[in-house]
């Protein structure tokens, strides 16, 4: 295997790893969030969805760049974390996991709230007739009624978080063997005009996202109607 070629596995063996990470954060913290806003009559609840879905909207350079500063070794957290593990985040896996947490978000909670709501509240109120607790009814009930949520919500995060550029470039740098993901290890070929190199890379990543969006689709079909 050439240094290239060995340079460009680790990129994508890296992207993996991150987009589990990501994934696997997001499905634990996004899941109780989601649950919220889809049940909740807070007042707060439009600001927090508004939070969550900015990702859409706002550039992952600026997404990026305040990512940069707000988890630098001068703020707060930045030097929390400095006195925690005696590293910075910016530059490093971990911060590329909370950049890609952050940036990925929508692409979880928006799934698994559409998911929750869609059951609407027969069955949790059936569930507590029977006695059934909060936590229980959640996990007996809620859960399982949210399967194509939960399959829909994994499947996007992950792939979203393969496919970032903008964020993981300004938090990480892309550093080989350490920030380098497979997006930015293309745009390096481009710019070194190394362009057998991107084609490969690049037709990876547009098979990846097909057979993922693919997966999806076939898998919701197979579990037929939502059951409300």
């Amino acid at each position: 295997m050439t240094p290239t070629a060995a340079a460009d596995l680790a990129a994508v063996t890296l992207t993996l790893r991150l987009a589990a990470t990501a994934t696997a954060i997001l499905l634990i913290g996004g899941t109780p969030l989601a649950w919220w806003l889809a049940r909740t009559r807070s007042p707060a609840r439009t600001p927090v969805e508004a939070l969550v879905a900015m990702p859409l909207v706002l550039p992952p350079t600026v997404l990026g760049y305040y990512l940069l500063v707000g988890l630098g070794p001068h703020s707060p957290l930045g030097a929390a974390w400095l006195r925690l593990t005696g590293s910075t985040l910016p530059f490093t896996f971990a911060g590329l996991v909370a950049g890609s947490v952050l940036y990925s978000l929508p692409f979880v909670v928006q799934p698994l709230q559409a998911a929750f709501e869609a059951q609407g509240r027969a069955a949790l109120e059936a569930a507590a007739t029977l006695r059934a607790g909060p936590i229980d009814r959640f996990f007996t009930v809620a859960v399982p009624l949210a399967r194509r949520g939960f399959i829909t919500a994994a499947t996007l995060g992950f792939a979203h978080t393969v496919g970032e550029f903008g964020v993981v470039l300004m938090i990480g740098g892309g550093i080989p063997g350490r920030t380098l993901v497979a997006s930015i290890a293309v745009y390096n070929h481009v710019q070194d005009l190394q362009y057998a190199r991107a084609d490969l890379l690049s037709a990876g990543l547009l098979a990846f996202s097909f057979l993922v969006l693919l997966m999806v689709y076939t898998i919701n079909r197979r579990l037929g109607p939502r059951t409300p």
